[in-house]
């Protein structure tokens, strides 16, 4: 995992903003260079430099290389499916009550944004997948965050969710999956009693059918939500919302299991 403070190394991941605020994801390495419509840059300029340099490219463009946060992280890492954005992933840590060492299963891992998110909170995640070519995407987007001895807190497992898990005594399971309703029947087998069940869906008759299926004596405090973000315009007198905001993106519901 890139270091919060020291110089830049090799391996380290870097984000280059420039003055209209695009921004580019780096993972440096000796030889390589970096182009843009304006040039490039070698990344033996940045490597041993400080966190926060401004450097210019061979067209004269000006760059801030600033160590990227997990938000920028997951918004600019490459996809193999569509991630859970930022806003969400704050929110299923809390909805979660992901913490230090709970034993989390996490199913459809996609390119990997919600694995680095749980890991994060220090949790041990395993994963399981139905695609191969999306659990290889999100285990190099997660070695590429944290490094190679992630490997001891985070697997991926080939399998289909709907047909159940083959282990057990979990303290969490977050799902990311079209049909999560489909899961239900596995919980019992999968979560500790008194243990938390997320599930993250795009559309609202996703939510219904969920909701339908957890309806039950085994499943209790039962809530879902949404979480629509909106930034400020702030420039000296002139305080208004930006004229956009990011809306829906998806549900969360969640519910705890006292099986």
């Amino acid at each position: 995992m890139t270091e919060s403070s020291g110089s830049l190394q090799t391996g380290d991941l870097v984000l280059l903003v420039d003055s209209k605020d695009r921004r580019y994801l780096l993972s440096l390495e000796s030889g390589k260079e970096f182009h843009s419509h304006a040039g490039f840059i070698s990344h033996d300029e940045l490597i041993g430099g400080i966190d926060g340099i401004y450097i210019k490219s061979t067209g004269g463009m000006e760059y801030l290389a600033i160590r990227p946060t997990m938000a920028d992280v997951v918004l600019k890492m490459p996809r193999a499916a569509q991630i859970i954005y930022p806003k969400d992933l704050g929110h299923i840590l809390v909805t979660a009550d992901i913490g230090n060492q709970h034993k989390v299963l996490e199913s459809g891992v996609g390119s990997g944004s919600l694995s680095i998110a749980l890991l994060r909170s220090g949790a041990n995640v395993t994963g399981y997948d139905l695609r191969e070519d999306f659990a290889q995407r999100a285990i190099k987007n997660v070695t590429s965050f944290y490094g190679e001895e992630i490997s001891n807190r985070y697997k991926v497992n080939l399998g289909d969710a709907y047909e159940g898990f083959e282990e057990s005594n979990f303290d969490r399971v977050v799902l990311d999956l079209p049909e999560p309703w489909k899961v239900v029947n596995h919980i019992p087998s999968t979560l500790k009693s008194g243990g938390i069940f997320v599930a993250y869906t795009p559309s609202i008759t996703q939510v219904a059918k969920l909701r339908e299926r957890l309806d039950t004596d085994q499943f209790v405090m039962l809530e879902t939500t949404e979480i629509l973000r909106r930034t400020w315009h702030v420039e000296g007198q002139s305080v208004r919302p930006d004229h956009r905001m990011v809306a829906h993106t998806g549900f969360i519901t969640s519910a705890r299991f006292i099986g």
